[in-house]
């Protein structure tokens, strides 16, 4: 039943992705969305998976051989870790990803992103990485990347594709289109290396607050409508004219 009516949405709401060639002559940068054990290791939390999943476990390969490429050729890169405070819970979601957890931690294929000179570590507390990214003083740890670095390409991978994925990349097209990131031109999100998380219809019906939440559905939902917002949504992301990465 879940498949068909995944297909019935696909052919409802038609998705076209792209191929997308990143120019060598301008600067382009990554972003990593909440690839952390909370999140993508199994049991390792609330919001973790109770099984491995493809669709995951394909995002965190798929986005750990783009960081790789990114971090050979000394591109920026920035990740955003999802880290609350014990006491300022995120409704509607269970406790999840608390400071000074490993549930807060990148995933163990993405740890040695810590040690590379060229990627900026971002711990944000709420879904927004581009609202996570404000200072008291008003500033924005991510805008000023983007302006430091001379971004005119953004690529988006990570989870969850229609919650903090999509957020993030809703606040940066509106900011871009305001003028507050330039010279960012464009923000290409890659699908294979973006995720969501799986609760059938029949689990929420029996757990108390839980919402029905289809993978394969609110993946698609998630890429269209960052596409309804300007973003690129790429099926695979090139280099170059021959280098794929």
């Amino acid at each position: 039943m879940v498949s068909q009516t995944v297909e019935l949405l696909k052919k409802e709401i038609p998705l076209d992705q792209e191929s997308v060639v990143l120019a060598e002559d301008t600067v382009n940068g990554l972003v990593l969305v909440d690839i952390i054990n909370g999140f993508c290791t199994v049991g390792a939390g609330n919001l973790a998976p109770r099984e491995p999943n493809s669709q995951i476990r394909g995002m965190i390969n798929e986005s750990a051989r783009l960081a790789k490429v990114f971090c050979e050729k000394k591109l920026p890169v920035m990740a955003f870790l999802d880290s609350h405070h014990p006491n300022k819970p995120e409704d509607p979601y269970p406790t999840h990803c608390i400071i000074g957890s490993d549930e807060s931690n990148l995933v163990p294929e993405l740890r040695w992103l810590e040690n590379e000179p060229n990627v900026t570590i971002r711990r944000k507390d709420c879904f927004d990485g581009y609202v996570g990214s404000i200072e008291e003083d008003g500033t924005n740890v991510f805008v000023d990347w983007v302006k430091k670095n001379k971004i005119t390409t953004l690529v988006v991978v990570g989870v969850c594709t229609d919650i903090c994925v999509l957020d993030f990349v809703c606040s940066t097209m509106s900011a871009k289109n305001r003028g507050f990131l330039n010279p960012l031109e464009n923000v290409v999100v890659y699908s294979r290396g973006c995720a969501t998380f799986d609760i059938p219809l029949e689990v929420a019906t029996d757990t108390k607050g839980a919402l029905a939440h289809p993978q394969e559905f609110m993946h698609h939902v998630g890429l269209y409508m960052a596409k309804e917002r300007g973003a690129k949504i790429a099926s695979e992301v090139l280099i170059g004219a021959r280098f794929n990465i």
